[in-house]
């Protein structure tokens, strides 16, 4: 699962979801990582600080990736390819599944809680 994150956003709080998601999924093989993207004016102004908020406010032990756009002719690689597989994310805390092709098979908006059944059960019948 990819997700584009930033430590300034109404959303943070997913990141326990997330957190959770991980804990629970990652022995039957789900990978969690997060993109932090200031794409939307809403992230740290340095990794160190970014990184703090991930660990320290919510205990975010899943994979961090040091923050790059994510939409646009900027986008870093992976947010390029995800974009060509469906839309680019139109805020933070979009939720990508990617089955082990590389393929998107459920996106997620920022709306959509990682506790929720709709997410659950997307990630269990990849798993």
């Amino acid at each position: 699962m990819i997700i584009n994150t930033a430590s300034h956003c109404g959303y943070t709080h997913q990141f326990e979801g997330l957190e959770a998601l991980h804990q629970q999924y990652k022995s039957q093989g789900l990978v969690v990582v997060g993109f932090a993207s200031n794409d939307f004016n809403q992230e740290a102004k340095t990794e160190e600080a970014a990184a703090k908020v991930c660990r320290e406010n919510f205990g975010v032990s899943f994979t961090m990736i040091a923050p790059s756009y994510v939409k646009g002719d900027r986008a870093n690689p992976v947010f390029r390819e995800i974009n060509k597989q469906t839309e680019e994310p139109d805020w933070n805390f979009n939720k990508y599944l990617i089955n082990p092709q590389g393929e998107v098979v459920e996106h997620f908006s920022s709306r959509v809680e990682p506790s929720s059944a709709q997410m659950n059960s997307a990630i269990e019948s990849l798993l």
